[in-house]
């Protein structure tokens, strides 16, 4: 009888597990990869694209359609933002590490369609994409 409840305990923990597991992924930010398309949404007004680097590095060059916010200032563009909180906001920094910053604060704001852009603005430089500057 103890082997049995034993046995139900751990079946239980492992498929809660696997349930937390999936709940994880789910929840991952989706990519967008780095593409004329996306300038394309952007330009449609489909698409919010923030860049969350430093202003300078904003008028140095970024991706057409661009908003700079930077991450450490996001709170602060609220207003701005008003509208998209269900609606695609790409997140783009030159690495991904403030990119990651800004998305967690905008997750904890209730944005529930956050995706980070595949590569941030080094991949779009690579890959010879437009870039304009101020």
């Amino acid at each position: 009888m103890r082997i049995l409840v034993v046995g139900i305990l751990f079946a239980l923990v492992v498929i809660s597990g696997f349930f937390l597991q999936c709940d994880a992924v789910a929840k991952q930010p989706v990519s967008v990869e780095a593409s004329p398309y996306l300038i394309e949404r952007v330009k449609n007004d489909e698409w919010l694209l923030i860049d969350v680097r430093s202003e300078e590095e904003y008028n140095e060059g970024h991706i057409p359609g661009a908003v700079n916010m930077p991450h450490d200032q996001i709170q602060s563009y609220l207003d701005e933002l008003d509208g998209w909180q269900d609606k695609p906001v790409i997140v783009y920094c030159r690495s991904g590490r403030r990119a990651q910053l800004a998305m967690k604060v905008l997750k904890d704001l209730k944005f529930t369609s956050l995706r980070s852009l595949e590569g941030d603005m080094l991949g779009w430089s690579e890959s010879g994409l437009p870039v304009s500057q101020m």
